[in-house]
């Protein structure tokens, strides 16, 4: 009887042994379905971007496209020169970051080094509310008030749409993303170091500029990067506060206008479809891919460069 027992405890044990093999190869096939399933969508947006752009590329040449500094495809006389596009989008972007660094990282390290727990469980969950408002909101904001009430006063000569304003509203959206990501970071580094610090009789100033910050110093510039390519790809707040004016100045009370302004405007619908002017769109829509690629390469770079190992 007991062998018997002993024989059916055993098979029982072999079942579930095989039916945990089996759930784990079919978690294993549906994980691994769902990277493909990533990968192929890049190719496809990939392919999609370059089969589209080519019929634009036999009538322009790539070196007109790339260098020129007139941007004029849907008017006469037509130019093809992407500049003031790179351009503009340098401008929202840059002037964005200008404003959402210094006050991200600053409210990151009060988060992270100075405020009580009680502060932080009602600050942080007002900065995410930031990044829930639609972007739109953020365009008319920069419209109806960033422009006549903050930029007009201080610069008359500022036009309606500007780049300033739309680097002011894109930078205040990117602001969550800055903070939230460096105080993670922050919060990542071993508390003995900080103990350490203060043994040998550092300020919390100290501890916080000169021990945390660059320990912290990856995730640091990941959050940066990741913010400047949230801006870089941003385009209803840019299409209302900026502007469709495709130029190429570095002035930012100015109105320009960015890649994917753009390709909204291509977007709705005046444009026939198979003209070159249609094809323009895929053709910015590619540079715009290459861009935020050299973006996150860049930034694996850096974070490989920077990067902390504690033990």
């Amino acid at each position: 009887m007991a062998d018997g027992v002993a024989g059916l405890t055993a098979a029982r044990s072999r079942e579930l042994r095989s039916l945990r093999r089996m759930r784990e190869g079919l978690i294993w096939l549906v994980l691994w379905a769902c990277a493909l399933v990533s990968v192929f969508t890049t190719f496809g947006i990939v392919f999609v971007l370059v089969h589209q752009s080519l019929p634009m590329f036999r009538e322009v040449s790539v070196r007109e496209f790339l260098t020129g500094t007139r941007w004029t495809p849907l008017l006469e006389p037509r130019s093809y020169g992407i500049l003031p596009l790179v351009c503009g989008t340098a401008l929202v972007a840059g002037g964005a970051l200008l404003v959402a660094v210094p006050l991200g990282l600053s409210t990151a390290i009060y988060l992270s080094e100075y405020a009580p727990g009680r502060v932080r469980q009602v600050v942080k969950p007002f900065l995410e509310i930031l990044a829930g408002i639609p972007t739109v909101v953020y365009g008319y904001f920069a419209l109806v008030f960033v422009t006549p009430n903050v930029l007009r006063p201080l610069f008359p000569q500022t036009e309606i749409f500007n780049a300033a304003s739309a680097a002011l509203v894109v930078g205040i959206m990117v602001i969550p993303t800055i903070s939230s990501l460096c105080d993670d970071a922050l919060r990542a580094v071993p508390q003995t170091l900080r103990e350490a610090a203060y043994a040998l009789a550092a300020t919390r100033l100290e501890v916080s500029t000169r021990i945390v910050l660059p320990a912290a110093s990856s995730g640091v510039v990941a959050a940066i990067l990741l913010a400047f390519s949230r801006a870089v790809g941003e385009t209803m707040a840019v299409v209302l506060a900026a502007g469709m004016t495709a130029r190429l100045t570095l002035n930012p009370l100015q109105s320009i206008q960015t890649m994917t302004a753009y390709i909204v405007q291509v977007s709705l619908g005046d444009t026939p479809a198979g003209t070159i002017e249609y094809h323009t769109a895929f053709g910015v829509g590619l540079v715009l891919f290459s861009i935020t690629l050299v973006i996150n390469v860049g930034a694996q770079r850096i974070l490989w460069r920077f990067r902390e190992i504690y033990e």
